[in-house]
């Protein structure tokens, strides 16, 4: 008899180890299955909602960007992300299973004597009423800091952006103090949020630790009446300890979705802006640019333009002259639909541009801006944004005739060669000419110039001429310049001034009337700001295409 029970006392043990191994084993599987489908599909949908809120900002108007700060957008499109992916992630499984865990356990005690439960529990909605009552307050704490810390993040970009000017005028003292008062200003609404936060979680907390003496002294006095024994008493006892910390874990993480509005109320601001629609093909008849009673205003400004007609044709330049503020740079950019206008009409080969797809209206543009912007990529690939399938030997040609290859050919890795942020190792000059020959490479019908040769000195504005010339060639074309030699080739100037179109019309009829635009021919040559006998004008760079 001993035998056979020592034999089945050691079938039980290696059947209980057996047990042990497979329990341990389905709970391996089990946890793998919950990181492959909780995890991997939540990290997985946060990066469809970044890709996502990217193609919309994507597709929105200049108009939004002018209106939001740029790092508001980068904290919306990471930051917001990232806090929804651990809330999503860590916080709200962590808070199903708090539930999950309280429930079973108040099932079991309500099941066993609903009186000491009754006096366990009561506590818990108080804490959870705290909590929710707190919430408002906490979402203006934290929308207050977020808006300091926004503003902490700003000036440092603004500073490392502007370190030049600042050490050219000696105003890091400056910079330093406004700086610092920032700092003081974020450590001071984040100790508030902390605060804020911190009293109504321990107070939340304190509520729910009063449960246990309700329950020693609920429980002693069922004991006295002999209502419950003392196994049972000592269980609830045992039972409270064991059970406050999930509910702990449950009101801390409720205290997290407390910001969970915040965050997606931001993004869905995003997504909720309306984008710029039209039709993805469009039948123009040749790509005249017709302005008809055109009026904008930027928001609640008032109008930049008002009534502003006039017509741009295809193998023609057209100049857009005039004081600053007067409105030729909102005009080029309004031509190619980075805004919609207020009044009137935009026509580009008959067809109104509000009706067409903005990306399928920008296929027909090639656009040089007086400011260039360069990625921090190398040379080759900065010119090939005009074409991205284009050749090594397509961008060598546009490279020449921009007369970009001498100075590409001396960089350490020739085409290869990564220029920094915005272009950081090139002059100015070197980064407009990569900027023409990127538009060479385009080779779109329209062409929009705006100052192309601001950055250049006299000898290498003569020598990109040809590159100019070779861009310009049977196209339509609008040019913006502020110094009259450039565009007493064209062929239509139009003078704007306060917004409005002060006079028209060819450049010979133009000096003939004696008007605005010979007010500005002579005073830039009476200031010595312009050089008439100097080879740059428009018609100059036409004509020599044409004999070439």
């Amino acid at each position: 008899m001993e035998r056979i029970g020592t034999h089945t006392g050691q079938h039980s043990l290696w059947f209980y180890l057996l047990l042990a191994v497979v329990l341990a084993v389905v709970m391996f599987v089990v946890a793998r299955w919950q990181y492959d489908s909780a995890y991997t599909t939540i990290y997985t949908e946060s990066a469809q909602r970044r890709i996502g809120l990217a193609e919309k900002l994507r597709r929105l108007p200049l108009a939004f960007f002018g209106e939001r700060n740029l790092s508001d957008l980068t904290s919306s499109v990471m930051e917001d992300c990232t806090a929804l992916e651990e809330i999503f992630s860590h916080a709200v499984p962590q808070l199903f299973a708090s539930v999950a865990s309280i429930f079973l356990i108040s099932v079991g005690m309500f099941c066993y004597d609903w009186r000491l439960a009754l006096a366990l529990f009561w506590v818990v909605p108080l804490a959870v009423v705290t909590l929710l009552l707190a919430r408002h307050r906490l979402d203006r704490a934290f929308v207050k800091l977020y808006h300091v810390k926004r503003g902490v993040t700003e000036q440092v970009q603004e500073g490392l952006e502007c370190m030049q000017e600042i050490k050219s005028y000696c105003g890091e003292a400056v910079y330093n103090h406004s700086f610092d008062k920032r700092l003081n200003d974020y450590e001071k609404e984040l100790l508030n949020h902390e605060l804020v936060a911190g009293v109504f979680v321990n107070l939340s907390s304190v509520l729910l630790r009063l449960g246990m003496p309700t329950v020693i002294l609920v429980g002693a006095w069922l004991l006295q009446c002999g209502e419950v024994s003392v196994f049972v008493y000592l269980a609830f006892l045992i039972g409270s300890a064991m059970v406050y910390n999930p509910i702990q874990e449950a009101c801390s993480n409720l205290a997290i979705l407390a910001y969970l509005d915040v965050r997606i109320n931001r993004t869905k601001e995003i997504e909720a802006m309306p984008v710029q629609t039209g039709k993805k093909s469009a039948d123009m008849k040749g790509y005249d640019i017709e302005f008809r009673n055109v009026s904008f205003a930027y928001e609640t400004e008032k109008q930049v333009l008002h009534n502003v007609s006039f017509t741009a044709r295809q193998g023609e330049i057209t100049a857009l002259v005039g004081q600053s503020g007067g409105g030729k740079s909102t005009a080029a950019k309004l031509a190619a639909r980075f805004w919609d206008i207020d009044g009137g009409e935009i026509r580009v080969g008959g067809c109104n541009i509000a009706d067409i797809d903005p990306e399928t209206l920008l296929k027909n543009y090639a656009i040089v801006f007086q400011d260039v912007l360069l990625f921090n990529a190398s040379i080759a690939d900065n010119i090939r944004i005009g074409k991205r399938e284009a050749t090594d030997e397509e961008v060598r040609r546009v490279a020449r005739l921009a007369q970009c290859d001498d100075f590409i050919n001396r960089m350490p890795q020739g085409y290869d060669t990564v220029i920094g942020e915005n272009g950081e190792t090139l002059s100015g000059g070197e980064r407009q000419r990569i900027s023409i020959a990127r538009a060479l490479l385009k080779n779109a019908p329209i062409i929009l110039l705006d100052e192309a040769t601001a950055s250049l000195d006299a000898e290498n504005e003569t020598r990109i001429q040809a590159g100019i010339s070779e861009l310009v060639r049977n196209k339509t074309v609008i040019i913006i310049a502020h110094r009259m030699r450039t565009v007493l080739g064209a062929d239509h100037i139009v003078v704007l001034g306060g917004g409005t179109v002060i006079e028209q019309g060819a450049p010979a009829k133009l000096m003939a009337q004696g008007g605005e635009f010979v007010r500005m021919v002579k005073y830039q040559q009476d200031n010595g700001n312009d050089n008439p006998n100097r080879n740059c004008s428009v018609r100059n760079i036409t004509s020599s295409t044409v004999s070439a």
